[in-house]
């Protein structure tokens, strides 16, 4: 009984500290037309943007790639995460 007191307190400590380490901070967000959207959605959609024109640059250029089908995610994830640290971080 003694055992599980003493593991009981352990974890009551551990929650407490978890509990109190943890940000009080809102999520960035924009109010667009009386509604908040969140900053990473923007950073999504502008980063899709950004893709689609590198992609027509690339057409233009007459750049062929061997794996289209991982090369625009891969693109639209690293403008979407070049945006949010240049504009959030």
């Amino acid at each position: 009984m003694i055992a599980n007191a003493g593991c009981l307190s352990r974890f009551a400590l551990l929650l407490l500290a978890v509990m109190l380490s943890t940000s009080c901070s809102r999520a960035p967000s924009f109010d667009i037309l009386g509604s908040f959207f969140p900053a990473w959605l923007l950073c999504v959609a502008l980063g899709l943007i950004i893709t689609v024109a590198a992609r027509w640059l690339l057409l233009r250029a007459h750049v062929l790639l061997a794996l289209p089908i991982l090369t625009y995610p891969s693109l639209t994830a690293l403008f979407t995460f070049a945006l949010w640290l240049a504009f959030f971080r």
